[in-house]
C-alpha cells in the first residue's frame, strides 16, 4: 500500500476547501472533534482538495475519504454526480465511506465503532 501518497490537486481548489473549512455542516463539527489529533490512530485533514473536488474528511495515509451526505445528496442528479467523482478519486486509490448527516446526528459512537474497524483493516 502506497503510504502518504499525494494527489494533486487544482490550485484553485485550495481556496474552496479553506472556505468549506470555515463553514463546516453540524455533521461534519461533531465527527471532527472525534477524529482530529490521530483519535482513530490515523492523521485525517478535513475538507481536502483531491484532483478538482474537495473531500470532507481524508487521511492520506490509508487514502481514506470520508463523506458526510447531506440533504442537498438526496436528489438523483447530486446522487449521479457524486458517484462520478467518487469513480474519479478511486482512480487515484482513494477509498470511501459514505455517511448520511442524520446518522452522524442520531448514532455518532456507531459510526465511530464503523469507522475505527475500517481503519484498523486497512492498516493490516
Amino acid at each position: 500500500m502506497a503510504r502518504n501518497k499525494i494527489i494533486p490537486y487544482d490550485q484553485r481548489m485550495k481556496f474552496i476547501a479553506r472556505k468549506l473549512r470555515k463553514n463546516m455542516t453540524l455533521s461534519e463539527i461533531l465527527l471532527w472533534k472525534q477524529i482530529r489529533c490521530r483519535k482513530l490512530g490515523v492523521q485525517f485533514h478535513r475538507q481536502v482538495p483531491i484532483d478538482r473536488f474537495v473531500v470532507d474528511f481524508y487521511c492520506h495515509e490509508i487514502m481514506l475519504a470520508i463523506e458526510i451526505d447531506g440533504i442537498t445528496h438526496d436528489n438523483p442528479q447530486s446522487d449521479a454526480s457524486d458517484k462520478e467523482r467518487q469513480q474519479i478519486l478511486e482512480t487515484y486509490g482513494v477509498k470511501f465511506i459514505r455517511i448520511p448527516d442524520k446518522e452522524v446526528k442520531r448514532n455518532l459512537d456507531g459510526i465511530l465503532r464503523l469507522l475505527e474497524a475500517k481503519v484498523r483493516k486497512m492498516l493490516e
